[in-house]
């Protein structure tokens, strides 16, 4: 930990020498005006969503233009790069996943000073606001989330005799049984019951219903534990001896969302980004949602969040909270959630909105509460790597499960103990 600060600073340096001259700060117009950037992702139908919530806020702060900064690709490393040469955006999108890399080098602003009041910051899911916390100190706010849910083929339901969806795992995998479907006879699968994505951005949950960990407190991995692999071995036995599951490449489907709207699986555990997909791609396929089906008892999915964090090294910090202040208040954060695409951190925003009574949304809104934030600490990159090629080496039945995990754990945490 100590060497990878050391390093990032000594990178900070360098660039300070390189960049002589360049700097954060945004010019000042002979009338006054600040022009700030905020940085995101490239995404032509958020550029064009966020710019009229942009319209909005300059509208209301006529002393502030927001010049939007889409980076095309490997948006961290880009980012990285920038902040080590000091030109970074003022405002700019940072992933729960990434969070603790950027919190512990200490590049961002802390915004405790800036929050008062009124901005009402109890009105934030407490687990997505928490994390872009560290030691009690708000490094960020959640802009939106994204939470996992049962989307389920209703005509393949109808199909099958099921009239209600699957409240266990249990359940699930005697739903996935019989939807599985050869429809010819010839011993070749045409639906499957249920589409996987076996990755632990899908699993980390998974990994959690017995009572796993998938990181120790000093941020080492330990997802090969008994618990752990107690909850994986239900995705590899479904796979493998059910063969009631099948993931995308699979049958031919690049994504999860595509071996659902293709009809290949009956069941997938999916995202809100899934409904519109289906909407333009596959109108005429008739589905719903529902809450993950339990685990040994209880509820989990996992959550997806990003938040506006701003530039330590801005130099007009100011306006960048005004702009943060907006994009995340109430009125800012209705105008940018109101589409479907994402939903609202904030409980008010979401009521209001009505996605708590809409039958596809509320069940990704009660998962807010008890998801599994995708975040666990600042190695969370080194471990998801060597977890997913060990896994599907196991799922495919090239290895047993346990040594599959033990090999991974093993690889990750020396690569971990290398990086600190």
């Amino acid at each position: 930990m100590v060497r990878k600060i050391l390093a990032f600073f000594a990178l900070f340096v360098i660039g300070i020498a390189i960049f002589t001259g360049c700097s954060v700060g945004r010019q000042v117009d002979n009338s006054g005006v600040v022009t700030i950037t905020l940085s995101g992702w490239s995404n032509l139908l958020e550029k064009q969503f966020l710019q009229k919530v942009i319209d909005g806020f300059e509208a209301e702060n006529p002393g502030i233009k927001v010049r939007y900064d889409a980076i095309a690709d490997q948006y961290m490393d880009v980012l990285k790069t920038r902040l080590i040469g000091e030109t970074a955006a003022d405002v700019f999108y940072l992933d729960a996943l990434e969070a603790p890399g950027l919190i512990s080098p200490g590049v961002l602003e802390p915004l405790n000073g800036y929050i008062n009041k009124e901005f009402d910051l109890a009105d934030f899911e407490p687990k997505l606001l928490d994390a872009f916390k560290s030691n009690n100190t708000i490094y960020g706010l959640p802009k939106d989330f994204s939470t996992l849910v049962l989307f389920y083929d209703k005509q393949a339901f109808a199909e099958a005799g099921l009239s209600q969806t699957p409240r266990t795992w249990d359940e699930l995998r005697e739903y996935a049984r019989k939807l599985t479907r050869d429809r010819n006879g010839d011993g070749k699968i045409d639906r499957y019951g249920l589409g996987i994505l076996p990755e632990l951005a899908r699993l980390a949950y998974v990994t959690e219903a017995f009572g796993g960990k998938l990181v120790d407190a000093e941020g080492m991995a330990t997802f090969a534990s008994t618990e752990s692999l107690q909850g994986l071995q239900l995705i590899v036995d479904q796979y493998r001896l059910d063969k009631s599951a099948s993931q995308p490449s699979d049958v031919g489907a690049s994504s999860g969302s595509e071996i659902f709207g293709q009809g290949k699986a009956a069941m997938v555990i999916e995202g809100p980004w899934l409904i519109s997909y289906l909407d333009d791609t596959f109108p005429n396929l008739k589905y719903a949602t529902a809450e993950v089906p339990t685990i040994d008892g209880k509820n989990g999915t996992m959550a997806y969040t990003v938040a506006y964090v701003m530039n330590k090294k801005s130099q007009h910090k100011a306006a960048a909270w005004k702009l943060i202040a907006y994009l995340t208040g109430k009125e800012g954060m209705k105008a940018w959630t109101s589409g479907g695409f994402a939903l609202p951190t904030r409980k008010s925003v979401a009521r209001q909105l009505g996605y708590e009574k809409r039958q596809l949304y509320s069940p990704f809104i009660a998962g807010a509460s008890y998801a599994t934030i995708w975040q666990a600490g600042e190695y969370l990159p080194l471990i998801l790597n060597n977890f997913n090629n060990q896994f599907i080496s196991a799922m495919l039945g090239e290895q047993p499960l346990a040594s599959a995990m033990q090999k991974a754990q093993i690889t990750a945490n020396k690569e971990i103990q290398l990086a600190q």
